[in-house]
């Protein structure tokens, strides 16, 4: 009995062992894809949120200032 669980036993180490080196693969994979994929980004000079969100930002406030720019120039034409 004392051998069958040694097998098992042995068995179970090689497979805790097999499931951590797939696990470090895998992360290993995902890494390098992501890696990849950051690169194939940056050559195309794509922007991120971040800097899409500031731009933005900032032309709602260029249009809301020359909405009223010309509310004030059609007030002033309006008094001539």
């Amino acid at each position: 009995m004392q051998t069958r669980n040694k097998i098992l036993d042995d068995f179970s180490q090689l497979m805790t062992n097999a499931m951590g080196v797939a696990q470090g693969a895998k992360d290993e994979a995902q890494n390098a894809m992501k890696s990849m994929l950051d690169r194939w980004l940056a050559d195309r000079d794509f922007v991120t949120r971040e800097e899409f969100d500031a731009v933005r930002a900032m032309a709602q406030k260029a249009r809301e200032e020359n909405e009223a720019l010309k509310a004030r120039l059609d007030a002033l034409e309006a008094q001539k």
